[in-house]
């Protein structure tokens, strides 16, 4: 004996794409140019050269956008920058702001 079963499939669901938000590292007087860069190669996966410049631009304008993410993966990156410069006395920071 088979059971049939009858689904109503609402036809007026709206996919939103999720919400995007940038990250960004801040200047300090303390982190060194060269932790900078490790922190943009390891974390946010960009090339020497880019790195650098991101880090020329942190410097030179006191924050630089490393990256735009979803929520989830953007709260991460932040959190990884925090436990990557306290392990190595750094105060270096990073912030996520909604695009």
């Amino acid at each position: 004996m088979a059971n049939e079963f009858e689904v109503e499939l609402d036809n007026d669901i709206q996919l939103e794409e999720p919400k995007k938000y940038k990250v960004f590292l801040l200047n300090d007087d303390y982190s060194t140019m060269d932790f900078v860069i490790d922190v943009l190669v390891k974390v946010f996966r960009k090339g020497q050269e880019e790195a650098a410049q991101i880090m020329l631009n942190i410097h030179n304008k006191g924050k630089a956008l490393c990256g735009v993410y979803t929520h989830e993966i953007a709260a991460t990156k932040v959190a990884q920058v925090t436990k990557m410069a306290r392990e190595k006395g750094f105060p270096l920071k990073a912030l996520m702001e909604k695009e």
